[in-house]
């Protein structure tokens, strides 16, 4: 058995490696379509202007861009050092869209990095906004194929265990690209990318019109990234709807922890506004409810149930005793290949198999598992209430008031009144932050929900870790994280530095 301190300094050093890493990747995606936008007008009007609003804004893609690389390679790695039995148990399957990943998006998106600040002079106008979009279509590419290998964890589609070699095997590759919660996640999550890169835009031009600055640049630029940004913001709105019904349908767990939802009520559900979870009592000390909204929410029905923490405990009890025998029998398999009835009873309780997994957090031999280890085996199959849910509203409450920025943003261009609203233009400059906080309880939100798992239903994130010591994993984290913010505020430093600056060489019409 692996020391719990030892699974739980790993998921720690993933946990602020993929963070850090997450803060290059919205600006990434959203500036990315920015550029193509503001190229493309560029392109078909021929305004100077134009151009030069894509090179500058393109100046600090770039520095963000390679941040992003720099903090997004090491994660590949830390499967192998740090999760060496997931990686033994799924590498076929996690490793393919990682693969096509670095093959095929990655190489293409360094490529047209590359053409994109050294083509200017050397390619014709619409053969470097091929450039461009290329570049947006490789940011995108390798989104859509991480989330494809993210979504699998969250649900194993198209694979299979073999009691042979004690691993799981691809056995539909359509079902792992088309998997509806990769589809879902990647929609939603690039969707945050833009409404990230859209208010990032905002911001610095808001602070340039605050203090008279090239002016004439960042009215313009205000006006693509607010009419960018509010479609953005909807679309994030919408489609998070969307995986919220994709979570119901195979992630109850989850669902009811984000709700805070202890009992099954009659269909419709009621929705928990504001409460106050209490573990021990399994109950909320306080709760706002609002009738009927969570089930029409959440199913789009007012027939169809959502099952409460009690209740889904309750079935995991059974399925973790079911997941026993298959356990058990798995391992009379290995001993005797031809033991028959081992194989006829493990054929009956393999889809338990991974609930049964979760009692070796309390007995390496689950022979011995007592009825208490497998009660508390069941309790540990719903994640903690509280976190989900506050994190979840508070990810919700900045999407709502990011799009009402983005309203008031396309109603300042559309009017031309920037100068008349200063305070409305300070929201947009202290509002920066607040794509990425909300993107960060996003992954708090998909991650944590999903313990006790590292693969949902199959492998128990504490069976899943490298057999390491405490006091290696806290030193890669202490090296980790030291490096990671000398590189994060290098970040700052020349994201500041040349949003300062602004255009260089402004020419004679912005006056």
């Amino acid at each position: 058995m692996i020391d719990s301190t030892v699974v739980d300094l790993s998921r720690l050093q993933f946990a602020a490696t993929a963070m850090y890493h997450f803060i290059f990747v919205p600006l990434t995606l959203g500036l990315s379509w920015l550029l193509v936008c503001m190229e493309a007008v560029y392109v078909l009007t021929g305004k100077p202007i134009y151009k030069e609003m894509t090179q500058f804004w393109g100046k600090l893609f770039g520095i963000n861009f390679a941040l992003g690389v720099t903090t997004g390679i090491t994660m590949e790695f830390q499967f192998g050092t740090n999760w060496a039995y997931y990686s033994h148990y799924v590498g076929d399957i996690f490793g393919a869209p990682l693969a096509i990943e670095g093959l095929m998006a990655f190489f293409l998106e360094s490529t047209m990095f590359g053409l994109f600040f050294f083509g200017w002079k050397r390619l014709p106008k619409w053969g470097h906004l091929t450039v461009t979009a290329l570049l947006a279509l490789g940011t995108n590419l390798s989104a859509i194929l991480i989330l494809i290998a993210n979504a699998w964890m969250q649900d194993p589609v198209g694979s299979a265990f073999n009691p042979v070699t004690m691993r799981m095997e691809l056995v539909d590759f359509a079902a792992l690209v088309f998997n509806p919660i990769a589809q879902s996640k990647f929609v939603h999550t690039v969707s945050a990318g833009y409404v990230t890169g859209s208010l990032f835009v905002l911001g610095i031009c808001a602070w340039y019109l605050l203090k008279g600055r090239h002016v004439e640049f960042a009215r313009r630029s205000f006006r693509v990234a607010a009419a960018f940004g509010v479609a953005s913001a909807l679309s994030v709105i919408v489609l998070g709807d969307e995986a919220g019904i994709e979570v119901a349908d195979r992630q109850p767990s989850k669902l009811a922890a984000i709700e805070a939802m202890w009992e099954t009520e009659p269909a419709p559900a009621s929705f928990n506004l504001v409460a106050w979870p209490n573990e021990e009592k399994q109950a909320n000390d306080f709760a706002i409810r609002l009738p009927w909204v969570g089930g029409l929410i959440n199913t789009r029905s007012i027939s169809k149930e959502l099952p409460g923490v009690r209740d889904i405990r309750a079935e995991n009890l059974k399925r973790v005793a079911s997941g026993v025998q298959a356990v058990i029998a798995l391992e009379d398999m290995g001993k005797n290949p031809n033991d028959q009835v081992a194989r006829e009873r493990f054929r009956q309780h393999e889809a338990d198999m991974g609930y049964g997994l979760l009692v070796k957090r309390y007995s390496e031999d689950v022979r011995k598992a007592t009825p208490e280890m497998i009660e508390q085996a069941a309790m540990d199959s719903v994640p903690k209430v509280w976190p989900l849910f506050w994190t979840f509203r508070i990810m919700v409450g900045l999407g709502f008031l990011m799009f009402a920025l983005f309203v008031a943003a396309v109603w300042l261009s559309v009017s031309d009144r920037h100068r008349q609203y200063p305070w409305l233009l300070k929201l947009f400059l202290y509002g920066l932050p607040a794509p990425w906080i909300a993107c960060m309880c996003g992954w708090f939100v998909a991650e944590y929900g999903r313990q006790p798992w590292t693969v949902f239903g199959m492998l128990p994130t504490h069976l899943s870790a490298s057999s390491l010591s405490s006091a290696s994993l806290w030193g890669s984290i202490a090296g980790f994280v030291g490096f990671y913010t000398l590189l994060l505020i290098a970040e700052m430093f020349l994201m500041f530095k040349y949003a300062r600056l602004g255009p260089v060489a402004p020419p004679p019409h912005h006056a």
